[in-house]
């Protein structure tokens, strides 16, 4: 009976990150794995690799949400891809060319969890001047050159592949903060949608990825998609009873201790 009650402590944990999804619209892979590793003892690998997949799964649902909507640029997206399924594919060819042990590959991904944690913690803090630095205060925007602004996209693209293969983390905060900054003009809720659609090839390379690595446990992958399914659904009710920037600063602050207890760890 172990194995029961450890699946049902998975599906728990899946039930708060999904509320905490809901609420935010940001935060699952930058919680849930580390959560995995810190809480339940997950090798770094294994929670990387099954978060990549449960990613999928859960952003495949809200990318068709908003396809229906018509809240997805997928020219944005086509161009974050461009950047970010090579780096992907690149980046699993080295880990599989690299051959790592168990020991050294756990080593490599909780350090750039680490940094991708606190990092995503500083940007997530930051996003409301991010948001100031766009807009002149004649009204207008501040924008990149046309010229310029493909190709920061697809360098975008290709940041978000490399963070995102090894450390699960980066397709939610991070990626929609330099959207605010390269694209002020498109509402938010379009640069959400976009963000989520550009994540669900993404996250599923990077998963397909582990899999072949070996570093997937789909017992546990199950479990997860059982508590955050009905976690999203019931914290996106609750997203609007609460303070958008008291909940970005709870955030900010749960990143930035998850990332420091990983860095020490070390």
């Amino acid at each position: 009976m172990q194995w029961l009650y450890v699946n049902w402590l998975y599906t728990v944990s899946g039930l708060g990150v999904g509320l905490i999804v809901g609420v935010t619209g940001m935060g699952g892979g930058a919680l849930m794995t580390p959560l995995l590793v810190l809480v339940f003892g997950v090798a770094p690998s294994i929670a990387v690799g099954t978060d990549l997949l449960y990613a999928a799964f859960t952003k495949l649902v809200g990318s068709v949400a908003h396809g229906r909507r018509g809240t997805v640029d997928w020219r944005i997206v086509r161009l974050l891809a461009m950047g970010s399924l090579p780096a992907t594919i690149l980046c699993m060819l080295a880990l599989h060319r690299l051959a790592l042990d168990e020991k050294h590959l756990n080593t490599l991904i909780a350090d750039v969890m680490g940094v991708a944690l606190l990092l995503t913690a500083v940007v997530l803090a930051l996003k409301p001047y991010v948001m100031k630095i766009t807009r002149h205060k004649d009204g207008t925007f501040y924008e990149l050159p046309a010229q310029y602004l493909k190709v920061a996209t697809i360098a975008t693209g290709m940041v978000l592949g490399l963070l995102v293969t090894i450390s699960s983390i980066g397709a939610g905060v991070l990626g929609m903060v330099v959207l605010w900054f390269l694209y002020p003009r498109i509402v938010p809720a379009k640069l959400v949608g976009t963000d989520i659609a550009h994540a669900v090839p993404l996250t599923l390379a990077a998963g397909l990825g582990h899999v072949a690595l070996g570093t997937v446990n789909f017992a546990l992958l199950g479990s997860l998609l059982l508590g955050s399914v009905p976690g999203i659904f019931l914290g996106s009710h609750l997203g609007a009873k609460i303070s958008e920037r008291v909940l970005r600063n709870m955030l900010a602050i749960m990143l930035l201790i998850l990332g420091s207890r990983l860095m020490l760890s070390r």
